[in-house]
């Protein structure tokens, strides 16, 4: 569905937004919710890359072992 939230946003200044939603067969309220909801997935993806972030480091340096328990020790 991103997909088609995207292509609605990239073809919005050439058509209408109706007429896409309309075209596409999606709700206009669902992506003028998933265009305010940006800000909050941009936040998501960025402490998601954080917590990756730390776990690599706590992986190296536990030498490369794996398993929860070793991690979280």
């Amino acid at each position: 569905m991103n997909d088609v939230y995207l292509f609605i946003e990239a073809e919005k200044t050439t058509h209408g937004v109706a007429f896409l939603c309309r075209l596409l067969n999606v709700a206009r309220s669902s992506f003028y919710a998933w265009l305010c909801a940006g800000k909050t997935r941009a936040a998501r993806r960025a402490s998601d890359d954080a917590l990756a972030h730390e776990i690599n480091v706590l992986h190296i340096a536990s030498k490369s072992t794996y398993g929860a328990p070793r991690i979280h020790a």
